[in-house]
């Protein structure tokens, strides 16, 4: 007859991590920067996207694989996409591009999408925001990151009230 576990839990028990995001101690550190519209810190995906594909023009990946976009996205790239001027990869429809920011110091603004004309003006309202372009599919799902960079005037803000 097996041996009766014992029901008790032993050990110590650690608090739950706080759900609340911690910002970046950079995030609101003071930045000389020169031209606050002009990216910096920029990160191309071209390597990536461009191997992606080669994937999936051999066969070694699926299509579902790789046109797997939310409908979140889909929704994102409807309203607030723009046009990329270059077709689909995979199924060489129109693709758009959809621009989201983020950042501590937008506050409630932070994780939606953005039209690019209004970067600039943003760019001189807050001291520092991540941008990260998207292109997609609305057709067959294909959604790739195309680059991301850093806007902002580098001078710290004080967070607004957050969004209830």
């Amino acid at each position: 007859m097996p041996a009766r576990r014992s029901t008790s839990i032993r050990g110590t028990r650690t608090p739950a991590p706080s759900k609340r995001a911690r910002p970046d101690p950079d995030e609101f550190a003071p930045e000389e920067v020169a031209d606050p519209q002009r990216p910096r810190d920029v990160v191309s995906f071209a390597l990536a996207r461009r191997s992606a594909l080669e994937s999936l023009r051999r066969g070694g990946a699926f299509t579902s694989e790789h046109c797997d976009a939310e409908p979140m996205l889909l929704r994102a790239a409807k309203h607030h996409g723009e046009p990329a001027g270059r077709p689909c990869p995979v199924c060489r429809r129109d693709l758009a591009e959809v621009t989201w920011v983020y950042g501590a110091q937008l506050g409630p603004l932070s994780g939606s999408a953005r039209a690019s004309a209004q970067l600039p003006v943003m760019a001189h309202e807050y001291g520092r925001f991540r941008v990260y372009v998207v292109e997609v599919c609305q057709r067959c799902g294909w959604n790739h990151l195309v680059v991301a960079y850093t806007l902002g005037d580098g001078v710290p803000r004080a967070l607004g009230r957050p969004a209830r």
